[in-house]
């Protein structure tokens, strides 16, 4: 040990002595084994934390940790698809399902859940589901004999509400309805995605379009006395077509039912909503990813004769290279970020920013900002800090509360309220 370390040991004894008495002290820390030394520096460690005691996990803070999912089938190797933050210690599971093209409901889809330790707190996201009609019987009967899956069936069109209450709810156990409210919000993003996926639908012949959103948020209790919060939102697709046989025209509808989550909580859980508030907010998705795989589907629609069916590593030599390409500028944009920061977890991206609507109806959304960015977060909370990393985050109402003291740890610092 050196000299300055040994004399802040004898120094924290708080012993007032004459010059010599401290020279024998000092003299004293120099003989000392490492063992001894280690026992000195434990005892007041734990002695420091003791008197922070009162401090309760949970109670006057939650540990958040962000935690990242990946595409293992889309692409040559695994990508990052997006990131969630959720509470320290909760268990997670997550998925990135491809439907590949010439099967029953082509398309690409994602689950996720994440529940804390004891299964009593649980969010689920489910992926979209697709629902088609026509009024024509003889097209109701084609798309019977192949398009039928887990994600895409034939059902009437339906709005939000009606889905909620006829569908959904009796999936979950029929739990009674405490309030329902519409997004507004969320179906101006809705409409504002299908505004500029409209010109291409268009190039397929599709001139009449009309488009119909609806988005809801519920709050349910269950007969066991468990709580939860709801989301779903509902898109109707309706285009009006000509029948060269009839003379008249046939109405296609293409009812998507996406943004669907259930959060369940016990009752006297009083910190749930703002869990609820940081989990639903903290998603993000990689806009590299999303973008390979938005044009790669925009590719199979385009090209009508694809030559091969499979993942996108196995399509023609133009899409593999697209995807290599994709693949490859995300990841020297990442590496070129200082400490490897992703940029995109910063912002909030289209399908973000619904989650961040849904949330904004228990309360709004603040920015804090620290030494890597400014970040979206839940409000709710009246202080947030951060180790700088992008990763780990710590939220309290406690004005006391100071994690770096708390866990001897000055890499915690506390984040500032952004506009």
């Amino acid at each position: 040990m050196t000299f300055t370390g040994c004399y802040d040991l004898c120094q924290n004894n708080r012993m007032k002595a004459i010059l010599p008495l401290t020279i024998l002290i000092i003299i004293s820390c120099n003989n000392n084994t490492p063992e001894d030394l280690e026992r000195q520096a434990f005892s007041e460690s734990a002695s420091s934390v003791a008197g922070f005691a009162n401090f309760v996990v949970g109670k006057d803070y939650l540990i958040y940790k962000r935690v990242r999912l990946t595409d293992n089938t889309g692409f040559s190797a695994p990508m990052e698809a997006y990131s969630a933050l959720i509470p320290e210690g909760w268990n997670y599971t997550g998925d990135i399902i491809w439907e590949q093209p010439g099967s029953a409901c082509m398309g690409t889809f994602r689950k996720f859940s994440t529940e804390d330790p004891s299964g009593k707190m649980k969010l689920t996201l489910y992926p979209e589901t697709i629902y088609s009609w026509a009024t024509n019987e003889m097209l109701r009967a084609h798309n019977r004999d192949g398009r039928q899956s887990e994600y895409c069936m034939q059902k009437q069109p339906f709005d939000a509400s009606e889905y909620l209450k006829e569908i959904f709810l009796p999936e979950l156990g029929s739990p009674k309805p405490v309030y329902t409210e519409e997004v507004s919000g969320v179906v101006e993003e809705m409409r504002r995605k299908f505004n500029a996926q409209a010109a291409e639908l268009k190039t397929y012949g599709a001139g009449n379009l009309n488009f119909h959103p609806t988005s809801v948020k519920a709050g349910v209790e269950w007969a066991d006395g468990r709580k939860g919060i709801i989301t779903v939102s509902v898109g109707i697709t309706e285009i009006i077509v000509p029948n060269q046989y009839t003379g008249g025209y046939d109405m296609l509808y293409t009812t998507a039912v996406s943004n669907k989550s259930v959060f369940i909580y016990p009752a006297d859980e009083s910190g749930a909503e703002k869990m609820y508030t940081v989990i639903m907010g903290g998603f993000r998705t990689n806009p590299y990813w999303e973008n390979s795989v938005n044009i790669f589907w925009k590719d199979v629609r385009i090209n009508k004769q694809i030559r091969h069916i499979g993942t996108i590593k196995a399509m023609d030599a133009q899409t593999a290279r697209m995807g290599r390409d994709a693949i490859a500028r995300g990841n020297q944009r990442l590496a070129d970020m200082d400490n490897q920061l992703r940029s995109w977890e910063q912002k909030q991206q289209v399908q973000d920013r619904m989650h961040t609507e849904f949330i904004k109806t228990i309360r709004e959304v603040e920015n804090y900002a620290d030494e890597t960015g400014k970040y979206e977060m839940a409000a709710g909370y009246s202080h947030a800090w951060s180790r700088n990393d992008g990763t780990s985050f710590i939220l309290s109402d406690n004005p006391n509360f100071d994690p770096s003291s708390v866990f001897r740890d000055q890499r915690w610092k506390e984040m500032k309220k952004v506009r």
